[in-house]
């Protein structure tokens, strides 16, 4: 297996891309588009041969865009490609060490739905019949789907940086998240869906444990505040994993987002990692509570019904399953978890209401 070298942005905690660094990637195969991993194919579909030779060192050319020249666009977008692989195979590299098991090969696509205009974000797809903006065949094992990317945010020095989601690493590793939980904790029970006919529909447990798994590889709580500085820490949306979050906050319901409940649940993991911490232990023991948590919840024999699907959607549920994986770190992740108003045992709308009860009482008192 080749190793190549590559230049990709390492984050350090800080709010902005990352600082760039020569880093080395396991290659199967270098194509004219694609880097073929060992654990997943990354590949620009926008067209045209952005790879010669077996180099893998482009410059970011500040994301590249729609106002750059073509060698500059060509830079980025070959960036984005070997950025982005880096990241992937960092995450599931760490997900399959901590699991003991590798996950199902990942196939990232970079420059999708840019029509009828230009996107900056990112999602990950399960193929169904439904999905009438999607490509005519998806991977069954689960994609990663990154814009072209869209508008400018601030980068260091007082610039400006075009929002290309390939050369950010807060939403490559969010996605990466989305394929961990499919493959472990399996919030949908997708694995008993026909291979065709699964769920991408998220729930804030997927949302949740996506951006905390974000949060522990880049190292900081703050895993939007690039992207997304320009929105209060304090605000939802900001998405920012800190102890003011409390299930007081969670709303729930078919109309509610996912990612704004999911902060929640995010929030309190975060909350307890840094407890294990302050107790002396490494944090790759939570981490490793975490990860083999969600293989064990997944790996019930739940039937494919609503009931099963509700149950599976409760913050306790999961919870139960991370102390069962590492009982003597269970008194500390239960307390911290606890001042989020998140226990064992309990449906997520008894956790809402008792956290709200709790605090009219705080406030009466």
């Amino acid at each position: 297996m080749p190793v190549i070298s590559a230049i990709v942005y390492l984050p350090d905690g800080r709010p902005w891309p990352g600082q760039l660094r020569e880093a080395a990637l396991d290659v199967l195969e270098l194509r004219p588009a694609e880097v073929v991993l060992p654990e997943a194919t990354v590949r620009d579909e926008r067209g045209g041969r952005l790879f010669d030779g077996s180099t893998l060192m482009f410059e970011p050319a500040a994301g590249g865009g729609p106002l750059a020249d073509a060698v500059a666009d060509r830079q980025a977008r070959a960036f984005g490609v070997t950025n982005t692989a880096f990241h992937v195979q960092r995450a599931l590299r760490f997900a399959s060490a901590l699991l003991g098991h590798p996950l199902p090969h990942l196939l990232v696509r970079i420059g999708m739905h840019d029509q009828p205009r230009r996107w900056r974000g990112g999602h990950y797809r399960l193929p169904r019949a439904s999905l009438t903006d999607e490509p005519a065949a998806l991977s069954c094992a689960g994609e990663v789907h990154l814009g072209g990317g869209a508008g400018f945010v601030p980068a260091p020095g007082g610039s400006r940086y075009f929002l290309a989601p390939a050369h950010n690493a807060a939403i490559i590793c969010h996605e990466v998240g989305h394929h961990l939980c499919r493959h472990t904790a399996d919030f949908r029970l997708n694995r008993l869906r026909p291979p065709a006919q699964q769920t991408n529909l998220k729930v804030a447990l997927d949302e949740g444990t996506a951006d905390v798994l974000t949060a522990i590889l880049l190292g900081t709580p703050d895993i939007y505040g690039w992207h997304r500085g320009a929105i209060a820490e304090w605000d939802p949306r900001r998405r920012k994993l800190q102890p003011r979050w409390t299930m007081a906050h969670f709303v729930g319901g078919r109309d509610q987002d996912p990612h704004a409940d999911g902060t929640v649940w995010a929030s309190a993991c975060w909350s307890a990692r840094e407890r294990v911490v302050a107790t002396g232990a490494d944090p790759a023991r939570f981490d490793a509570a975490l990860l083999r948590g969600m293989d064990s919840a997944g790996a019930d024999a739940a039937p494919l019904t609503k009931d099963a699907l509700n149950e599976r959607r409760h913050f306790s549920r999961l919870l139960s399953a991370i102390t069962r994986a590492d009982p003597e770190l269970a008194p500390v992740v239960l307390t911290a978890m606890a001042e989020h108003g998140v226990r064992p045992g309990a449906s997520n709308t008894a956790l809402k209401d008792a956290a709200r009860a709790e605090l009219v009482g705080e406030v009466g008192r």
